[in-house]
């Protein structure tokens, strides 16, 4: 990992919860290709780490991520970028495959690349502060960070082609409407807020937490009804093998208060 990337890190555990801050305040968090991998690595190296059991991603100053810092782009030779681009990648998408979730708190613009960061989270929570869009039609780039895929999953498709298409930005109220964020929250509740929803899943059983990630995953790659035979074999396999009665003594009393409350 590239040290001037890997200081530009920010991680700190507690309580199964690890809090990954992007930390180019200066750059806007922006990226280059080595940051971006010295994410990827970190993403790793905490998914593997049994004690983590959910991940907190946000930004550092008053941007999540402006997407790939363009001064360097523009300053890379012809010949380092064909060499880069010929390189071949470890993984597709943003971030590497990964069993652990991931909460992206987005605390300011996040642009692009950095909008391609949220889309690889399994939740999105926004400030208030925070502005969307996808510019690559703005920098004469093309989508490599899988915006085209997920983001027509989250706001539909004329929606992610209005965003690609005329790179406009929309701001939290209007995310969350159109389901591109799941909360929004003030800023001064950003962090608190995507720390307890961190902390409420890592009580649960990494496995299981796992298991129902990759499900939903499955589910969205095949048609409705190889999603809803896959779900019920899922299913029937997990009640067979690994359900636990004596764990759902224990959790009864709670889910009872919790739905007597609602």
């Amino acid at each position: 990992m590239d040290p001037a990337a890997r200081d530009d890190l920010l991680i700190a555990r507690e309580d199964g919860v690890a809090t990954l801050t992007l930390n180019r305040p200066d750059r806007r968090n922006a990226l280059t290709p080595a940051y971006w991998h010295a994410i990827a690595q970190a993403v790793t190296v905490l998914d593997l780490d049994e004690a983590v059991r959910a991940i907190v991603l946000t930004g550092a100053g008053t941007a999540f991520c402006a997407g790939f810092d363009l001064r360097g782009l523009s300053d890379e030779s012809d010949e380092e970028r064909q060499a880069r681009l010929s390189e071949a990648s470890s993984f597709v998408s943003m971030l590497p495959p990964h069993d652990t979730p991931i909460i992206a708190a987005v605390n300011g613009p996040a642009v692009t690349g950095g909008l391609e960061l949220c889309l690889a989270a399994d939740i999105i929570v926004a400030s208030t502060a925070a502005r969307f869009a996808d510019t690559h039609i703005k920098v004469g780039a093309i989508p490599g960070g899988g915006v085209t895929v997920f983001l027509p999953k989250r706001i539909g498709p004329g929606r992610a082609r209005l965003m690609s298409l005329t790179g406009q930005f929309i701001d939290a109220t209007t995310a969350y409407s159109w389901g591109l964020c799941d909360l929004v929250v003030a800023p001064e509740a950003l962090l608190a807020t995507a720390s307890e929803l961190a902390a409420s899943i890592a009580t649960f059983s990494p496995e299981h937490v796992a298991a129902i990630r990759s499900l939903y995953a499955e589910s969205t790659e095949l048609g409705e009804v190889a999603a809803l035979t896959n779900e019920q074999q899922r299913s029937k396999q997990w009640m067979a093998d690994r359900f636990s009665r004596s764990a759902l003594a224990e959790n009864k009393a709670q889910i009872i208060a919790e739905g007597s409350a609602s």
